[in-house]
């Protein structure tokens, strides 16, 4: 069974965080056990890339349903 969880490329991201399971494509946070400093920095740079990303996709359908009233 799907989580429900969409790919951000090319569709919506819904902030979906798993480690389980279901097939769905998502990301797991479960990496390497010992990450090299540079991998560290370098996930985290993805990381909060893909939250600007999410951020921005609020503020959008924020304006739209504003836009809706």
């Amino acid at each position: 069974m799907c989580c429900g969880h969409e790919s951000r490329h090319g569709s919506k991201h819904q902030g979906h965080r798993h480690g389980g399971s279901c097939a769905c494509g998502g990301h797991s946070y479960f990496g390497p056990a010992f990450w090299t400093q540079e991998e560290k920095v370098t996930w985290l740079e993805e990381y909060l890339a893909g939250l600007q990303e999410e951020v921005k996709t609020v503020k959008e359908r924020i304006a739209v349903v504003k836009a809706e009233q």
